[in-house]
């Protein structure tokens, strides 16, 4: 694995509910982190680029420190925190304006004095210019005046900027540094599946580091967390999803938003890794979240986690033929995605996974193109001749295919082939999954969704 050249470490601490997320979707320009008054609703560690510094950064969002409000994640969330603050260079100490200054301020303050040297203490929900003459309440934290700002409406964040800047200029000589390394660019890889499928133990697994929190109880990842990952000296973006449950079981309208959330990181992924816990079976949440991934049309791989779990004590070859039959039945409309058995917990089989990525990735590259793409629905037409419709009494004609690709789908290209016909009403599902089996017959385009645009040949206008 090639060592990156890293940006500067922006690290956004303090106890909950002091608007830490507002703060980071301010500096990062974009709505990323979940901002909501229930305390506690960062629990990982989000990252972001910041655009809005001179300087170019990476802006960590991290889970409040202490007095969270359900406590059993409290431990975790705290270490969350001091690992962010370890591996940061600067740290914008946040505190409430409007609270004063409380006893866990306190105690996150003398934990922070260690590192007095990159911290900015940061005045945040300081809305009016009245409560700027509360920064005085924050001397006795030992961190400075501080800076008021608010995060919700804008108000000093130009001011913050320039803080942040003076304290990255020592960095400036390596960022030009970092940005070529980072041109080597990856794929955005989002890992989506229903609660508790193992999708943040299978992200650990491979960046071999607790970067997300995992627990028992379904559902603690709310956020969408980007987390770059180098491999063979590409840097790609692990996205990690909150687990997708039915809309009518979702307990809070953070749990929905962190659903959105999920679905949008979908849309914005070049490849789905599709989790499903293969030892619990497949249920119907599994297959609306796998049509979601084929109502996106985007390239999947199917993983089939706690697969140390999946009948033990049968021989190899079994356990795969009846995971196999498993996964094509109740999944038959992703039948274009690979799948693999894998045990996230036990770090079984991870590298498989890389190694299929590759396998679609390569694959998508071999385009047809409209010479081949015609001569193959010629030959499909005379192989098999379309069924004259008993409704309009006419038969399907081809005339002509080409292919064309969306430019979102750049890093692994999903073709969109073009029908023209002498009626688009003609064609029935029947015979366009000929159509489609012909074409993955001739280019099978491993973990590639194929797509028809039917366009029906403009009638002459009367004269």
């Amino acid at each position: 694995m090639k060592p990156s050249i890293r940006k500067p470490v922006v690290a956004l601490v303090g106890r909950p509910n002091v608007g830490k997320s507002a703060l980071f979707n301010r500096l990062a320009g974009r709505s990323i982190s979940i901002v909501h008054d229930e305390p506690g609703v960062t629990r990982d560690r989000v990252s972001s680029p910041c655009n809005l510094t001179a300087i170019p950064c990476d802006l960590v969002d991290t889970g409040g420190i202490g007095a969270l409000a359900d406590a059993d994640f409290s431990e975790a969330v705290s270490t969350e925190a001091e690992i962010a603050i370890d591996t940061s260079d600067i740290i914008l100490f946040l505190v409430d304006a409007r609270e004063g200054s409380t006893p866990v301020d306190q105690a996150i303050a003398q934990q922070l004095r260690k590192a007095a040297d990159k911290v900015c203490l940061v005045i945040n929900k300081s809305d009016h210019q009245e409560l700027d003459h509360v920064a005085g309440d924050f001397a006795g934290l030992g961190l400075g005046d501080g800076i008021s700002v608010s995060a919700a409406h804008g108000r000093n964040i130009r001011l913050l900027l320039g803080a942040i800047d003076s304290r990255l200029t020592p960095f400036a000589e390596s960022i030009h540094e970092a940005e070529e390394a980072s041109r080597i660019t990856g794929l955005k890889i989002v890992v989506i599946g229903r609660p508790n499928a193992g999708k943040s133990s299978l992200v650990n697994a491979i960046l071999d580091d607790d970067r997300t929190i995992v627990s028992e109880v379904a559902g603690t990842t709310r956020d969408a967390v980007d987390i770059p990952y180098d491999r063979a000296g590409e840097r790609h973006t692990l996205i990690d999803t909150a687990g997708l449950r039915q809309r009518s079981r979702m307990d809070t309208s953070v749990e929905v938003f962190s659903a959105m959330r999920a679905e949008r990181s979908i849309r914005r992924a070049d490849l789905c890794l599709l989790v499903v816990d293969i030892a619990a079976g497949i249920s119907a949440q599994d297959r609306k979240i796998a049509r979601l991934v084929q109502k996106e049309q985007k390239p999947c791989i199917i993983v089939a986690n706690k697969w140390d779990l999946y009948h033990p004590d049968a021989p190899r070859s079994a356990r795969m033929e009846e995971a196999e039959e498993t996964i094509r039945n109740e999944l038959f409309f992703l039948h274009y995605a690979p799948f693999i058995c894998v045990s996230a917990r036990e770090r079984q089989e991870l590298d498989r996974i890389f190694g299929s990525i590759k396998k679609v990735r390569e694959g998508s590259q071999k385009i047809m193109g409209t010479g081949e793409l015609n001569r193959l629905l010629s030959d499909a037409l005379r192989r098999n001749p379309p069924p004259t419709s008993k409704r309009h009494r006419r038969r399907l004609k081809i005339l002509y295919g080409t292919a064309a690709i969306n430019d979102r789908y750049a890093a692994v290209p999903v073709p969109l082939y073009i029908l023209f016909v002498n009626d688009k009403r003609l064609l029935g599902d029947t015979y366009q999954s000929y159509l489609e089996n012909t074409l993955r017959k001739e280019n099978p385009s491993l973990g590639i969704p194929i797509n028809f645009s039917v366009r029906s040949r403009r009638k002459p206008e009367r004269q």
